[in-house]
């Protein structure tokens, strides 16, 4: 715990290792955990079933340490326990398989600044739930994109269910603060993520409610976070909400309502793929990639690719931001459309300096049954630089595989 090394911490919990053994000092390895302000941490020393292992003084003992914390402030306390005047050094942790938050050193300690993430966490162990506003304060002072402690609280409120809990989320649409109504997005989209079959009722509400708040919000960040998670479900309203921003002056926001109006071929009106076609000349590259990638077989009911789409992801296919190219030769290579201008468009790919690229290309020509196809794969490189379950990889071995059947 000392190295904040949560992954070794978690494996001596699964051990057998007492996380609640009483230490010398009369603390035990979970405060101490507690005190390090490192959720991650926290998390993998707790344990399992803290509830009912852990006796009502001791789960008292914790909340209380970690409220101390964050209430005190991490510089501040580290100032009364090591009486040192110096500043405090700050770094910003990142860690892709940990926390995700500033950490501070004086005076020989360093303790992390997820105390209230550390209080949320404990709170749902031990089946506390304080009000929503008193888990949102904990959140706004860290909206750092990825913060531990903004997604905390996020996170657990959007495990929480009920009409009270509904009613004080539903409120914060109108908080004139849109970091507040950012942060009430993230909680939506937790709800979205965790949502199961049995609450269909739940999300059809939460589906209402983002349509509703959509044609209102007027700050475009806060929109296009609403946006991208009401486009994950159909709802009658979704292609007129994606006409009405799609020529917004936010590019996240056209970025996200290309998806409403591209969600589905079958359905998609005259207007909507016009919008669309629009959309491929578009300045930011964000939005020229969700066009491309609306145009993905997916959307498609059949596998008959439209004159107007080709032409529009052979455009894209050529454009000049790479994970634009990327996006386009995906949807591109979804089709089985093997006309010459599609066929010289991937035989150029394997021209690209990225490799990917020039995996999709070889995979869409293997898929193609074209004779070039072995000299594709040559042109890609070693096979074992991409993921064992790319099935791109495995377009060489059928290509083979079928022509020798041929031969036979």
């Amino acid at each position: 715990m000392a190295r904040f090394d949560h992954l070794t911490a978690g494996v001596l919990v699964d051990g057998g290792a007492d996380q609640d053994l009483e230490l010398p000092d009369g603390g035990t390895p979970l405060l101490r955990a507690v005190d390090t302000g490192s959720p991650t941490l926290v998390y993998a020393v707790l344990g399992k079933e803290p509830r009912l292992r852990l006796p009502e003084a001791s789960r008292r003992e914790l909340l209380d340490l970690a409220r101390y914390w964050h209430e005190t402030g991490v510089v501040e306390e580290l100032r009364r326990r090591t009486g040192a005047a110096e500043p405090a050094v700050m770094r910003r942790v990142d860690d892709p398989e940990g926390d995700t938050i500033d950490e501070f050193s004086l005076g020989g300690r360093t303790v992390r600044d997820g105390h209230g993430a550390v209080l949320t966490h404990l709170e749902w162990a031990f089946d506390v739930f304080p009000p929503l506003d008193e888990v949102m304060a904990r959140a706004v002072p860290h909206a750092q994109d990825g913060d531990s402690n903004w997604f905390a609280a996020a996170y657990y409120l959007g495990r929480r269910r009920g009409p009270r809990i509904w009613s004080g989320l539903a409120s914060l649409r109108h908080h004139p603060d849109p970091l507040h109504r950012r942060f009430l997005a993230q909680v939506f989209w937790h709800r979205n993520l965790l949502a199961t079959v049995d609450r269909a009722a739940d999300v059809a509400q939460d589906v209402d409610f983002l349509a509703s708040w959509a044609q209102e919000e007027p700050d475009g960040q806060v929109l296009a976070a609403v946006l991208d998670i009401y486009t994950g479900h159909g709802h009658p309203e979704q292609e007129a909400i994606g006409l009405r921003y799609i020529g917004h002056p936010d590019p996240s926001v056209r970025s996200e309502a290309v998806f409403c109006v591209g969600r589905e071929r079958a359905a998609r009106s005259d207007a909507a793929a016009s919008a669309l076609l629009g959309l491929v000349h578009d300045p930011e590259p964000e939005v020229r990639a969700s066009v491309a990638q609306v145009f993905a077989q997916r959307f498609t009911p059949d596998k008959r690719l439209e004159p107007a789409v080709r032409d529009a992801l052979l455009v894209l296919v050529r454009d000049e931001t790479l994970w634009v190219r990327r996006r386009a030769a995906e949807s591109l290579s979804d089709y089985d459309d093997r006309s010459a201008p599609v066929l010289d468009a991937f035989l150029a790919l394997l021209d690209e300096e990225d490799k990917d690229l020039r995996l999709e290309a070889a995979w869409a020509l293997a898929r193609r049954d074209h004779p070039r196809t072995e000299e594709a794969y040559e042109r890609v490189g070693p096979l074992d630089a991409f993921s064992e379950y790319d099935h791109r990889t495995s377009g060489i071995w059928h290509y083979r595989a079928s022509n020798r059947s041929d031969q036979a």
